[in-house]
């Protein structure tokens, strides 16, 4: 009987991964977010589907107003993560070490690991969680080796000048869940495009932290603003440009 019920909850869960969709190539703006109000909490569902590389991905935006109650202390069993702080100090708290990050912070949250996050500013508190699973097997071990959890501030980070502007990179490493991960933030200080179009295997998200950009996706062209975001599927042709005479910025993530 125990076996028939481990078969069947198996059985099950593949299901639910497949009934959800194919996250497609384009644009997801944060005026289209459904807004839901839960006490001293907002939060926001933004997509939630399957990639090339992950059979689960989830990503929402949660505003904590000032003085909320943290977070739940909580592990993920078989979820990676990532955190980044669109406004407001977050302290987070992971595996009982804490940091307090601001705008731009970034959090690599390895899964298996208790963590907490709460506010730790005057004013609202709004961040980004982006959940994921992979298709290939977790690897701990890789994850720990790579350098386990991290809690990264961009003032922390050195500004590297470029032709258009600059770039902070945050890390390029594999982690429990992906055998790359890379992530770093780009600057335009002018109009006109960050590089040429270009094609990669990884899956790639750019979330607009400022400023005004165009997409080109596979010959369709999207455009946004702060708060928006790119979903770009792998191998597809892909190229931003700057679409105003003032600066933009925005991070990029590839994994696989």
């Amino acid at each position: 009987m125990k076996y028939l019920f481990v078969s069947l909850f198996c059985l099950m869960t593949l299901s639910t991964f497949a009934q959800l969709p194919t996250i497609k190539s384009g644009v997801f703006k944060w005026s289209d977010h459904e807004v839901v109000s839960n006490g001293d909490r907002v939060s926001r569902p933004i997509v939630e589907g399957v990639s090339p590389h992950l059979e689960y991905f989830e990503m929402h935006a949660t505003t904590q107003m000032a003085g909320a109650k943290p977070s739940t202390a909580h592990a993920n069993e078989d979820i990676e993560e990532i955190i980044i702080v669109k406004e407001g100090l977050m302290k987070v708290t992971i595996e009982g070490k804490s940091t307090i990050l601001g705008v731009n912070g970034v959090v690599s949250l390895m899964p298996q690991q208790m963590h907490s996050l709460s506010n730790a500013g005057d004013g609202p508190l709004t961040y980004f969680v982006i959940r994921y699973r992979s298709k290939n097997k977790m690897d701990i071990e890789r994850g720990i080796v790579s350098g386990n959890s991290l809690m990264i501030n961009a003032d922390s980070l050195a500004f590297k000048p470029g032709k258009n502007g600059g770039s902070r990179s945050y890390f390029d490493r594999s982690t429990a869940m992906c055998e790359r991960l890379e992530m770093h933030v780009t600057t335009l200080d002018k109009r006109g495009p960050s590089h040429e179009p270009h094609a990669h295997g990884e899956s790639e998200m750019i979330l607009m932290i400022s400023g005004e950009t165009t997409m080109t996706i596979d010959s369709k062209e999207y455009s946004a603003t702060a708060g928006d975001f790119y979903f770009i599927e792998s191998q597809l042709v892909h190229g931003i440009r700057n679409t105003a005479d003032l600066p933009t910025s925005y991070f990029a993530f590839k994994w696989k």
